[in-house]
């Protein structure tokens, strides 16, 4: 059996709550739901069940510090000129990074290839297919958005799952920092 995994912060529901509320304007946009809300630390992809075993393990061998981020400004990713997701920004970045870095040594250990792409930590709040609105307006007026420190103390391990809806994410562990 194959499973498709990432691993990831799950901000807190505070955190979430302020993301949703942002959420609409933009025609077209596949919004996030509260559950599919998260920042990255590293895309796995497919792997057989030994090896999701022997991920889940190093990662739960992990060792960092927890740390305080907040959220810090929107950011539009796209392929070739074409918009294709909208994203809200955290800092420090040096915090995070270092915890990605941390990420990668672990699961290389786990037999996972390095990561080869720059790393920019983000929220992902909405898709974009074709047609989709401009985000202009949303950007100029949420563009400067951020929040009060939140504490990050654990990373997961998710499980994603494509559907017809959009991609159904499961924290399949929750290996705890500091």
């Amino acid at each position: 059996m194959q499973h498709r995994l990432f691993v990831g912060i799950d901000p807190p529901d505070p955190v979430k709550a302020q993301l949703l509320a942002l959420m609409g304007g933009v025609s077209g946009a596949r919004w996030q739901t509260d559950e599919q809300l998260h920042l990255t630390l590293r895309f796995i992809g497919e792997v057989d069940s030994r090896q999701a075993n022997d991920i889940a393990d190093a990662l739960a061998s992990l060792h960092h510090p927890a740390f305080d981020l907040e959220l810090n400004g929107i950011g539009l990713f796209d392929r070739r000129g074409i918009p294709n997701a909208l994203w809200v920004g955290v800092r420090p970045h040096e915090a995070v990074t270092a915890l990605h870095h941390k990420v990668n040594q672990t699961l290389a250990r786990a037999g996972v290839e390095p990561e080869r792409r720059a790393y920019l930590p983000h929220i992902t709040i909405a898709r974009f297919g074709r047609g989709a609105g401009p985000a202009d307006a949303f950007i100029a007026t949420h563009g400067g958005v951020t929040s009060p420190p939140f504490r990050v103390d654990s990373l997961c391990l998710y499980e994603s799952q494509l559907t017809a809806d959009g991609s159904v994410y499961t924290i399949v562990e929750r290996v705890r920092l500091g």
